[in-house]
């Protein structure tokens, strides 16, 4: 592993600042404190910074030369709204809070690259970091865009990268292509008529119209996909009644889409509403149909993707950087890579042997209350920032 000697030795430094930035978890676009100690840092190291995009992201401008040419690396800040089980000294001290998906290592990787390219500086061109807000769910990277991310700071190609753990440390992942899908949600208000439970013939029960609808989706996944596509749809909230001796009037599904492909998409969509109107007509009830398209699927461009592959090679040679396996999670870097070329990887994270006592009884895994990001990977993220910044810039421009 080839790590930079510099990133090592002010590794200890930067795992403080995320511990710090762990214990103080805060929710989408309200990433106040994490936003001022990442300002603070990137002054401290002469790396002018501009504030307020997407309300509270923090872009580091790191310029080196006289070439115009600049590429961006792109971290998220944003915690959970979820309870820590863990004890340990930098567990989080507000309750119903949490950096539970790594995104304060993630900010910790690319406060690391910032202080070394700082110091450094061996490239010619430009340096954008930039640090996302809300990445969970408020589309934080949407946000900046319509802010005039790109406009203010134009950059040839954009690079993101997100923890993976259940793989051993020093390894990496991507691939060209859809990497992550789009995530959608769908509320159904099916309106029948309550009546007595004991008189059903006097109502339309909506429950059982609910039942054959959640089992009707499935078919949609079996038998108007292509086996070769991939499609998810899960109906993870049903809600009717009030009293065991009462058919309710109504009863309403919630659930989430996931897809990579707009065409999949928008299939589903499509038949998942016949499907609720057609069925609920059928035993002279009603519906309300919703449908939200939350992120769109983030999908690596070839090049990109290819040159992230050899960067990641360079470091910890060709037999740790793994095929990226596409998720069904998704990722609002998506946004991102639909306005400009770039790679969204993973680093592995482990399976959770780092964790200091006091962490809790739960898995390693991602938005899990146990959960805790490897310092480990800081020096080794770190290092694929800066290897990767001065090996876009230093190559002849495609």
């Amino acid at each position: 592993m080839k790590l930079l000697d510099s990133l090592v030795t002010q590794a200890a430094g930067i795992a403080a600042i995320r511990r710090d930035i762990h214990a103080h978890p805060e929710l989408c676009f309200q990433e106040v404190r994490t936003a001022d100690v990442i300002a603070s840092k990137l002054t401290e190291w002469g790396i002018p910074i501009h504030r307020g995009l997407g309300r509270t992201g923090v872009v580091g401008i790191v310029k080196n030369g006289t070439s115009e040419r600049a590429v961006g690396l792109r971290a998220d800040m944003d915690a959970l709204p979820m309870q820590e089980f863990n004890t340990f000294a930098h567990a989080s001290q507000h309750a119903g809070r949490m950096h539970a998906c790594g995104h304060d290592g993630h900010t910790a990787m690319l406060l690391g690259a910032a202080q070394h390219l700082a110091r450094h500086r061996n490239f010619d061109g430009t340096v954008y970091l930039i640090f996302q807000p809300a990445e969970e769910g408020g589309g934080g990277a949407r946000e900046m865009i319509q802010d005039g991310l790109f406009e203010r700071f134009p950059m040839e190609a954009v690079f993101g990268m997100h923890n993976w753990p259940g793989s051993q440390v020093g390894r990496f992942a991507v691939s060209a292509g859809p990497v992550m899908a789009s995530s959608n949600e769908f509320k159904i208000r099916i309106r029948g008529k309550g009546s007595h439970a004991a008189l059903p013939h006097n109502g339309i029960d909506p429950v059982p119209i609910a039942c054959q609808l959640v089992q009707a989706y499935q078919t949609i996944i079996s038998r108007n996909k292509k086996p070769v596509d991939a499609g998810v749809i899960s109906v993870t909230m049903i809600h009717a009644g009030e009293a065991t001796n009462v058919v309710p009037d109504s009863c309403e599904l919630q659930g989430t889409v996931r897809t990579f492909t707009t065409e999949v998409l928008d299939m589903i969509e499509r038949r998942m509403r016949q499907i609720a109107e057609h069925l609920c007509a059928a035993h002279d009830a009603t519906c309300e149909f919703e449908f939200v398209r939350n992120y769109p699927p983030t999908i690596n461009s070839p090049a990109e993707a290819a040159f992230a592959r050899e960067v990641m090679e360079s470091i910890v040679g060709a037999q740790n950087v793994e095929v990226q396996e596409p998720t069904m999670g998704a990722e609002d870097f998506a946004y991102m890579l639909q306005a400009k070329p770039g790679a969204y990887c993973f680093i592995a994270n482990g399976e959770g042997d780092h964790r200091e006592i006091g962490h809790g009884g739960g898995p390693c895994t991602l938005h899990n209350p146990s959960y805790d990001f490897n310092d480990d990977l800081i020096p080794l993220g770190a290092t694929y920032w800066v290897r990767l910044a001065e090996a876009w810039l230093a190559r002849e421009r495609p």
